[in-house]
């Protein structure tokens, strides 16, 4: 397994190495591929969340809610701007879009949009 490579993690500098979610581990989200992620949360069916925390809290796991779950919202730019009105909120914090899915009860998705900054 001399492939498998593990990512350079550091305490000196904990808060630029520390990964949350699967897309932590690739280069960061560009718009498009931004809203490509929203669209397929939707295409599922799966109703879209906004979560924050500082990011000193992140490893937690306990997030704060931004407002309730978007239910049955099928607009993508509908919930980009959530995001951004999230993100104006709370400039500091991390921010992670879920896809909740209702048949397995469970977050189908996962991943942090907008990395804050510790202050």
């Amino acid at each position: 397994m001399s492939d498998v490579q593990d990512y350079k993690s550091s305490l000196s500098d904990a808060d630029a190495s520390r990964k949350f979610e699967t897309f932590s581990y690739l280069p960061p989200l560009t718009a498009e591929s931004t809203r490509a992620q929203i669209q397929y949360i939707v295409d599922k069916g799966w109703n879209p969340g906004i979560e924050h925390t500082e990011p000193d809290n992140a490893s937690g796991n306990f997030w704060y809610m931004w407002k309730l779950p978007m239910f049955g919202e099928d607009n993508v730019d509908t919930i980009l701007e959530e995001l951004d009105n999230c993100k104006k909120a709370h400039p500091n914090n991390h921010i992670r879009l879920m896809g909740f899915d209702n048949f397995a009860q469970s977050a189908g998705a996962a991943m942090v949009i907008y990395r804050g900054v510790a202050v």
